[in-house]
This record gives C-alpha cells, structure tokens and sequence, in this order.
C-alpha cells in the first residue's frame, strides 16, 4: 500500500454538510479531493456541485464514482446512490470544467479521475 507523502506542508479542510463539525465551506485547495461523493447528489444539483468543485480546486482534482446502486436507501425509500449514470455520462461533466490527466474503470461499479484546473500548467507545478 502506497502513502500520499508530501514534501511540503499539507494543509487539509474536511467538508461533509451533513457532519456539523466539517459543515463550514472549504477554502479553495492546490489539491481537492472527493471520493464516495458524487453519486449521492441530489441530480437537479449536480452541475452546482461540480461548478463548486471547479471553484475549490486550484490544481488537481481527484475524485470516484460509483456509477451502480449502492447497498442502502434513504428514508424516503430512494437508493443511497441518487445518480447511478455510466461513466460515459460523467466524463463530459468533468470535462467541461477541468483537463482530464487520467481515467480509470476501477471496477464494474464506478471509476476514477484526476483532473487538472482549466487553465493550469504542469510545466509551472514541477
């Protein structure tokens, strides 16, 4: 197993709405990441939420998604996973708002993606 180890300082902001203690709003970061995310979203808000991922990350973006039903439902009935969409469907989401660096089907169940920042040169990150 690999560890992320920075040569630098980190700094990391923890954000979850619906955890009170990492509820206040994030600071735009060189490194954001969202993992197990996106697929509980409410659809009509999706695009509201990526637009807001665009605006918090200054460089790179990590994110999953799992593209099929979760194994839990929400009170009201509804599966966990409120956007179960394919792959195909999610890519030109990312790609509208960031440069796709690298894609990855992690299993039959979603995949991954690291993203840099529209407007971003590598060149100026090495």
């Amino acid at each position: 197993m690999e560890t992320f180890k920075p040569d630098h300082q980190v700094k990391v902001q923890c954000y979850d709405p619906g955890v009170p203690e990492y509820a206040s709003l994030p600071t735009p970061a060189e490194f954001v990441v969202c993992i197990d995310v996106l697929e509980h979203i409410e659809p009509p808000l999706i695009d509201s939420v990526l637009d807001h991922l665009e605006e918090l990350t200054e460089s790179f973006l990590f994110a999953t998604v799992h593209t099929k039903p979760a194994g839990k439902v929400l009170p009201d009935g509804r599966n966990a996973h409120l956007i179960q969409k394919p792959a195909e469907w999610w890519l030109p989401k990312f790609m509208e708002r960031f440069t796709l660096q690298g894609f990855s089907q992690r299993n039959e169940k979603g995949f991954e993606v690291m993203c840099l920042a529209k407007g971003v040169n590598l060149n100026r990150l090495a």
